[in-house]
């Protein structure tokens, strides 16, 4: 099933890159994209963020969102932002104890009702489980606004999930993958509603390599997790394509350098200079916190301006030394040339 699939997204990936080459240089959120100027239009000014941090008070009375793995890091954080907006938090973990002690701490954190934060069982490695929770969530919950698929694992040992796929590729992608498809009918009967995948700048070194997706042959942690997070951005540019006119918006995150357990990994055996490169640069350079690293899941999960913006890869981005603010790089595949322009002719398929 899933090779069809990837086969398909192939042909259609080429027949896009052979009409044209596209620009993928960062801009600021205040320039026009270079994208594609038939299509994309100008992004609104983040009047809800200053400094990389969401400053706007926007509230969520009625509104439902889920989180999937908020029992610790940038879901936690993102959790307890957006119930202090008044939404009701699903958050959607593996781990029962540590949901229930997640949620304990982000009913202290943000002072709310307990009926604010319930905890849903959910195994992304499991198909099984994710169709179990999904079923779960159409039959119980009337509205789904907010999905923000923020779970993941990074440079983990060569294994497979449940059902035989790569780890990262298995939980990272096409867990997420199978959840959002389960859940879309809710969210489009919810709209204007809003689904935000958590990428990262580590897809720039990812491609897709379609003919050894489960990285059987060759197994890289590194490799895999840039594919998987690849992955990430080609299903929310084709989901958000798919949605168009049904008030469901669809947009990609990069939320920085984090300190979180995402790293936990790092110890382990695997590819010794990417493993040394990102120890290294989490000692000489600054980290954010988790909770600073949260914010470009909550600006694009309410930020009034992001209302119509869609298909879209969003980061924080340095603008000057005194400033930073939410800016939107507009990749869509990346592993870019040097000169800066994606061309027909790049390895990336």
């Amino acid at each position: 099933m899933f090779h069809k699939l990837w086969k398909t997204a192939k042909e259609n990936i080429n027949i896009v890159f052979k009409s044209k080459a596209y620009s993928v240089k960062p801009v600021s959120a205040s320039f026009i994209c270079k994208y594609n100027k038939t299509t994309m239009s100008k992004l609104p000014k983040p009047v809800s963020a200053e400094g990389s941090w969401v400053k706007c008070d926007v509230k969520l009375p009625g509104k439902t969102v889920i989180i999937t793995g908020a029992n610790t890091g940038i879901g936690f954080w993102t959790a307890v932002d957006l119930v202090k907006r008044e939404a009701k938090v699903i958050i959607a973990c593996r781990n029962a104890e540590k949901a229930q002690e997640a949620k304990d701490k982000i009913i202290e954190e943000a002072k709310c009702p307990d009926e604010k934060v319930v905890v849903k069982s959910l195994d992304l490695s499991s198909f099984a489980s994710i169709r179990q929770f999904a079923e779960d969530i159409n039959n119980t919950e009337e509205r789904l606004d907010i999905l923000i698929n923020n779970a993941g694992v990074m440079l983990c040992p060569e294994g497979k999930t449940e059902d035989g796929f790569e780890t990262q590729f298995g939980v990272n992608h096409l867990g997420h993958f199978l959840l959002t498809n389960l859940l879309l009918d809710l969210i489009k009967i919810s709209a204007p509603s809003r689904i935000v995948v958590l990428s990262s700048l580590g897809h720039k070194f990812g491609s897709m390599n379609f003919d050894d997706l489960n990285s059987s042959k060759n197994y890289d942690a590194w490799a895999a997790y840039g594919q998987s997070k690849l992955a990430n951005i080609l299903f929310c540019r084709h989901l958000a394509k798919q949605l168009e006119g049904t008030g469901v918006t669809v947009n990609s995150v990069h939320p920085g350098s984090v300190k979180t357990d995402l790293q936990r990994h790092l110890d382990s055996p695997g590819n010794f200079f990417m493993k040394t490169f990102v120890k290294l640069h989490r000692l000489i350079m600054s980290w954010k916190t988790a909770e600073h690293g949260a914010q470009t899941s909550i600006y694009c999960a309410i930020a009034p301006e992001l209302a119509d913006v869609t298909a879209r890869y969003f980061r924080v981005s340095k603008r000057d030394s005194h400033q930073t603010r939410l800016a939107d790089s507009d990749v869509f595949l990346c592993s870019t040339a040097s000169d800066g322009v994606f061309t027909p002719d790049n390895d990336l398929l």
